[in-house]
């Protein structure tokens, strides 16, 4: 049979970030996801997390051959977004690289730590952490880069002295509304593995997927942000005309993009509604590029009515 896909013109805001990059390297893999696990971890959402990060890509031996490493280990790339509003955002951002990368990276057996944002804007990062050597610590040039060498009980942590940071930005997002719960995962799935091969993004959500998106504000004075009830499939019949979900529709999954800028978040939501359009039971794709105030893409439709 076949599948319809339409596609409606609409949009959403988003807003600009700023966001540093790190490139983490250690022995192996295993070390590897260690690291950027812990680096990485309780930043799903700036609503109430220090920061929204995420593994953009595995680079070097095991990961894309293209982007070598500086000491020829298995690397990662991960992005730490902060939003732009934040009036004390540069100082804001500094604080959530110090406090990531001494508390995780610096911590992790075998792993190391270099800059990958080459930008004039930067933080001399090297020089506060290693501060931890208690006076042991030392400069050195190392794989070509400049890094401080901290005495550590298993050897050694290097970590380069400066990090760059520039504009992104934050909110690109990807609706996929089911017939059942276990379609919207499997859409969502399928899209989440195509923008893991789309270089420069993150999505700092579990797995990549949220669950639970949410709209601004709420009926309580303390909440800044609360469930979005006109796409909750349970409250359909509560809601009555209130209600945005379609008869169809029994669950829905929301993917959020972060990235370098906006040509990076929209080539990869095309990546990731190319990737999801097949899966079967999906009745339909809502596909949001937030872009600032201007129009985006696109609600995009699925049906098994054999039209074509």
């Amino acid at each position: 049979m076949t599948q319809r896909v339409d596609i409606d013109d609409t949009y959403a805001e988003a807003f600009r970030s700023i966001y540093a990059a790190a490139l983490i390297t250690a022995r192996d893999r295993t070390w590897l996801d260690h690291a950027v696990r812990a680096a990485t971890g309780n930043a799903s959402s700036s609503i109430l997390c220090d920061c929204e990060a995420g593994l953009e890509r595995y680079v070097g031996p095991g990961g894309d051959a293209s982007f070598p490493t500086p000491d020829g280990r298995p690397g990662a790339l991960v992005q730490f977004h902060v939003p732009r509003f934040r009036k004390d955002r540069e100082k804001h951002l500094e604080r959530v690289l110090l406090v990531r990368l001494s508390q995780n990276v610096l911590t992790c057996p075998t792993a190391a730590c270099f800059n990958a944002l080459d930008e004039p804007t930067c933080f001399k990062l090297g020089r506060k952490i290693a501060f931890f050597g208690d006076g042991w610590q030392r400069r050195e040039v190392r794989h070509g880069r400049r890094v401080w060498v901290v005495p550590i009980l298993s050897g050694e942590f290097v970590i380069e002295r400066r990090f760059g940071y520039r504009d992104g930005l934050m909110g690109g997002n990807l609706w996929f509304l089911g017939r059942d719960a276990d379609s919207a995962l499997a859409a969502a799935e399928r899209a989440v593995a195509a923008l893991r091969q789309t270089p420069g993004v993150i999505l700092p959500f579990p797995g990549g997927v949220a669950a639970s998106g949410s709209k601004a504000g709420s009926r309580y004075k303390f909440a800044v942000a609360s469930t979005y009830e006109a796409y909750c499939p349970t409250l359909r019949d509560r809601l009555g005309e209130g209600s945005c979900v379609p008869p169809e529709v029994q669950s829905i999954q929301e993917i959020i993009i972060n990235g370098r800028d906006l040509p990076t978040i929209a080539a990869a939501t095309q990546a990731a509604i190319a990737a999801a359009v097949a899966t079967p039971g999906s009745s339909t794709l809502h596909a949001l590029t937030r872009a600032g105030r201007r129009p985006a893409a696109a609600h995009v439709g699925k049906r098994d009515d054999g039209c074509c």
